[in-house]
């Protein structure tokens, strides 16, 4: 086994028949073609050079095994050739994986008034109860409360946007105006039954599908008394905008917001003992942009590609179905804007 010293010869003996001139020479070459190369495949020079002096060490007879030293004696000679700092990084300076970019989020009422309303059941705001028309705060606590939930379940439930059965609202009912509500939902076209699916929200089936998972509302509530048939109490008065963003079955390319208009009162009163709700003029603010000629008490949305309104009375003034402080289509005028 050949000793310490003897290796130490024959390395040196290896570096010296590189004469000064060579080395330079070499090192100009060197520099040439490192200005000419890309930016890229510099840096991967910089880690070929690395490996192959390495290699080129080890091939000079063995002795690496022995004096593992000399390799970074011989690279850091190398390198310092090329003008490359011995102790930088080789992989320094190269570009990272480029962070995934995350899709940006777009709300399809973005850009309509609608998109600074409230979420849900958050835009039915109601005012701070107080007694009146003879009822205690606490009564008309109960009735203010009421008169939200009467909205929540007329425009917020999805099963019944979709035309499902509106159970809710049902319950809700005061008794001597549930039974004919309910028959009403059974045979809409029978004499004197309520118009029973006018008093929710319930889009035609098969003209729509929900686009988003939340709606849009904007509104108020306000508190007033009643006289009625020598009945006294008070009167909750709601104007509200329910903004919901659909499409056809199956077509993104329709998408559009349709904005139903509900104006709309509750009485409510003490009788034996106990509140009476009872339910006026529900529902009564139109809904924008449905087709007028249709009367079946379900939504029919009208579409950018939808065949013209035989109803639509096309020199009535422009209406705005945002306003609250106006009705939409109850009378079929044109819309100012759907945006």
């Amino acid at each position: 086994m050949p000793d310490n010293d003897d290796i130490d010869e024959r390395f040196t003996a290896l570096t010296a028949q590189i004469s000064v001139r060579e080395r330079k020479r070499m090192n100009k070459n060197a520099e040439q073609e490192w200005a000419r190369q890309p930016r890229l495949r510099r840096r991967r020079r910089r880690r070929w050079i690395a490996v192959a002096m390495a290699v080129l060490v080890a091939a000079a007879g063995g002795f690496v095994v022995y004096r593992p030293e000399a390799v970074e004696r011989v690279r850091a000679a190398v390198l310092a050739d090329f003008g490359i700092d011995p102790s930088a990084d080789p992989t320094a300076g190269q570009s990272a994986e480029p962070a995934p970019v995350k899709p940006v989020k777009v709300s399809p009422f973005d850009g309509s008034p609608a998109q600074k309303y409230a979420n849900g059941v958050k835009g039915l705001v109601m005012p701070e109860p107080r007694a009146i028309g003879g009822l205690s705060r606490k009564e008309v606590a109960a009735a203010v409360r009421h008169a939200k939930e009467l909205l929540a379940a007329s425009h917020l439930d999805r099963k019944v946007l979709m035309g499902g059965r509106p159970n809710k609202l049902i319950r809700l009912l005061d008794p001597e105006q549930r039974t004919p509500f309910v028959e009403g939902l059974k045979h809409p076209d029978r004499k004197n039954a309520y118009e029973s699916r006018a008093w929710v929200t319930s889009l035609a089936p098969k003209s729509a599908e929900l686009v988003s998972e939340t709606f849009k509302v904007h509104g108020r509530t306000r508190l007033s008394t009643f006289k009625e048939n020598g009945l006294r109490g008070v009167q909750v008065k709601v104007n509200y905008l329910f903004v919901y963003a659909i499409q056809r079955p199956g077509r993104p390319d329709t998408l559009t917001r349709l904005v139903v208009h509900n104006i709309g009162e509750l009485d409510v009163w003490r009788q034996d003992g106990r509140l009476r709700f009872w339910v006026k003029n529900w529902n009564g603010g139109g809904a924008a942009p449905a087709r007028c000629d249709v009367d079946d008490a379900y939504v029919h949305p009208f579409y950018p590609d939808s065949p013209p309104d035989r109803k639509l009375k096309a020199g009535a003034p422009a209406v705005d179905p945002y306003s609250i402080e106006e009705e939409t289509t109850k009378d079929c005028s044109p819309l100012k804007s759907n945006t």
